[in-house]
């Protein structure tokens, strides 16, 4: 029987600093290589806006085995820059290092100095602890070439679902894919692990047919037989989650999963998603709101808010889009790539921007247990 939850939030906007801890494990004999590589590496990140610090520890009981921790003023700089070109070229020469690597990211909430009776310093701490699901959102996005949107559609549509438990602690909980013009995003939702999930679900034949059969179609080019041609493409595919809340109003089965797209303006996307994110936690607060819960994914310029909803998305446009007001509709416009032909400043623009953002909805997939 589904049941009404208690709220669940996450965020990249709360204003508190960032660790980032990053696991790895060396190849054997890669050790110089390695140093060489992060040498390069910490001297490009330390001239990265909002980067405090960061370590490079090595195990004490295995060699082998590294840890490189992190600190940022807050976690937007930090995600501008882990999800940049930029970055992409400047851990290239890690990959070859590395047997295995793990990515963790968490915002300071406490910290306790030795500072002989002096407090230690509050600001820029976690306000106060978030509540979790024990889901871990992420998306992919990508594009495929004018003309072929048809195809891919029914390629995506047609696949047969992987199968959702991964192990003992980790499963599939839920995938969906959306289409807006040529432009493919894959949300899903993970019970655990998420990198074991990913690679469990890479491992998959079903799936590998469905990327194989994509390949032709693809706006970029890849090679999954590649190790690097696959990291590459999937690293630049990723579109991260920066903001999700769930208002804990609704059962389950009485919301739709709906999913919107957004066009920023060249360097605009982090603020577009930080408006969104605003907008969505005062929603969250509104006990006769329809909408049950928002996940915003940001890379970039390109913006995607998923939304599940009760009753039809056009009832309330200006709700559904993620505006309060004329006031929030100009600073949307300001953001938004082309957005100032036409502010969505009452419900007649209001619905029109709606229909132009609304993504196609290929599959949703639930786990059977789910």
């Amino acid at each position: 029987m589904a049941t009404i939850s208690e709220r669940v939030s996450q965020s990249a906007f709360d204003g508190s600093r960032l660790r980032v801890v990053l696991l790895l494990d060396l190849h054997d004999g890669a050790q110089k290589q390695f140093l060489e590589a992060y040498e390069h590496m910490r001297n490009q990140v330390a001239s990265i806006p909002g980067h405090i610090s960061d370590q490079l520890c090595q195990s004490i009981e295995n060699p082998s085995q590294w840890l490189i921790t992190s600190e940022w003023e807050s976690a937007p700089p930090f995600l501008a820059w882990v999800n940049s070109e930029e970055h992409v070229a400047t851990v290239q020469p890690l990959h070859s290092c590395v047997r295995d690597t793990r990515s963790l990211r968490f915002s300071v909430l406490r910290e306790t100095a030795k500072t002989d009776g002096v407090a230690p310093v509050e600001s820029g701490l976690q306000p106060a602890p978030r509540i979790g699901d024990g889901v871990v959102r992420h998306a992919l996005t990508f594009t495929v070439k004018p003309g072929t949107e048809d195809i891919v559609a029914k390629i995506l549509a047609d696949y047969e679902s992987p199968q959702a438990r991964v192990d003992e602690n980790t499963r599939l909980r839920r995938t969906s894919l959306f289409m807006h013009g040529n432009r493919v995003v894959r949300a899903v939702e993970v019970e655990g692990d998420l990198l074991a999930a990913l690679r469990h679900v890479s491992r998959q034949p079903e799936v590998r047919a469905v990327e194989e059969a994509l390949n032709p179609y693809l706006e970029q080019d890849r090679d999954l037989s590649d190790p690097d041609s696959a990291r590459m493409f999937f690293t630049r595919a990723a579109l991260p989650t920066v903001h999700h809340v769930t208002a804990g109003r609704h059962a389950p089965g009485d919301v739709q999963r709906h999913a919107l797209f957004y066009q920023a303006k060249e360097g605009c996307g982090m603020a577009l998603a930080r408006l969104l994110a605003g907008q969505d936690e005062e929603t969250a607060d509104d006990a006769g709101s329809p909408v049950a819960s928002s996940t915003i994914f940001q890379r970039d310029d390109v913006v995607v808010r998923l939304l599940e909803m009760s009753g039809p998305l056009g009832a309330q446009p200006a709700l559904a889009l993620g505006i309060g007001g004329p006031r929030k509709a100009a600073m949307l416009g300001r953001l938004l790539d082309g957005g100032a032909n036409g502010l969505p400043t009452d419900d007649q623009e209001a619905a029109r921007f709606l229909a132009q953002a609304e993504m196609k909805l290929i599959t949703d997939r639930q786990a059977t247990e789910a």
